[in-house]
């Protein structure tokens, strides 16, 4: 029995999002950048830890915040990687976090940052990366 490719990555992006809680991100980098191409998005990786305060403080405030998970879900795939759980591909800085990445579909980092956000400097944080990702 042969699997199709994209039925498989679907299954996986479901599966992950089921796992993600609330937040309904994936936590598996490749199958989300495979997901990327296909659809034509950016990706947003959220790298934390799990005991990270300063990541859920982020979570609790600029990521429950209904608008901007409205706008990043619409404009970005949403991947979160915890340096304690999940495989960090070796090209991402792990210390420092939480740690933002703004990649496009084809794998190049457009913007990246660190630090805990409220939900105006989180804004601040997307325009940034929309305008680094202009001028590429």
């Amino acid at each position: 029995m042969t699997i199709c490719p994209r039925l498989l990555l679907v299954f996986l992006f479901i599966t992950s999002s089921l796992c993600a809680g609330e937040l309904n991100w994936s936590h598996d980098y490749k199958s989300a950048q495979l997901l990327a191409k296909q659809s034509n998005k950016d990706i947003y990786l959220f790298i934390g830890a799990d005991k990270c305060r300063f990541c859920d403080r982020f979570k609790d405030i600029a990521l429950a915040d209904k608008d901007i998970m409205k706008k990043i879900s619409k404009e970005y795939i949403l991947v979160y990687l915890s340096r304690d759980r999940h495989i960090i591909p070796k090209n991402f800085e792990t210390k420092g976090v939480p740690r933002h990445y703004f990649i496009n579909p084809q794998g190049k980092v457009f913007h990246e940052t660190w630090g805990d956000r409220e939900v105006a400097g989180f804004y601040d944080v997307l325009d940034e990366a929309e305008l680094n990702k202009m001028k590429d």
